[in-house]
């Protein structure tokens, strides 16, 4: 049987389709590199869980990001993350959150710090990942035979 020719239960989606989705997924979280509140790590999960399905090029790539590759694999693996992305999430929606309530001149703005605590709060839970741990590649992402 053909890879084309799956048998009907096994294949929801159709490969456009997730491939448009990871694509979209992968915009989203770089955006939520800078905007605050909008997840980051979320979007990348489900982009490589897209790519996984759907093409193994761009899974590939968003799994060997210099970026990217080291928030999925340490979340999927070990389901932490690591210490720079935790402080690099919470600088940019603190600094965000922040400059809102600085410039805006309602008087609700300080409503928007209750997503800020929350974002910190979740932070927090997650666990950390041991650097030591990404320095390592999975045996089934490496090319040479195992010993």
């Amino acid at each position: 049987m053909k890879s084309s020719q799956r048998s009907p239960g096994r294949r929801y989606f159709p490969r456009w389709f997730l491939v448009v989705v990871g694509i979209v997924s992968v915009s989203l979280a770089t955006l939520g590199i800078v905007v605050p509140l909008l997840p980051t790590t979320p979007f990348l999960l489900l982009a490589a869980a897209c790519f996984v399905r759907s093409s193994d090029r761009l899974h590939r790539w968003l799994m060997e990001h210099r970026v990217y590759g080291p928030i999925i694999r340490g979340y999927r693996e070990h389901r932490a993350l690591p210490t720079s992305s935790k402080v690099t999430i919470l600088v940019f929606t603190w600094a965000a959150i922040l400059t809102s309530i600085l410039i805006l001149a309602h008087p609700a703005r300080f409503v928007l710090l209750a997503p800020a605590i929350v974002a910190t709060w979740m932070m927090i839970r997650i666990p950390t990942l041991d650097p030591a741990l990404l320095a390592v590649e999975p045996a089934a992402d490496r090319d040479d035979p195992p010993s």
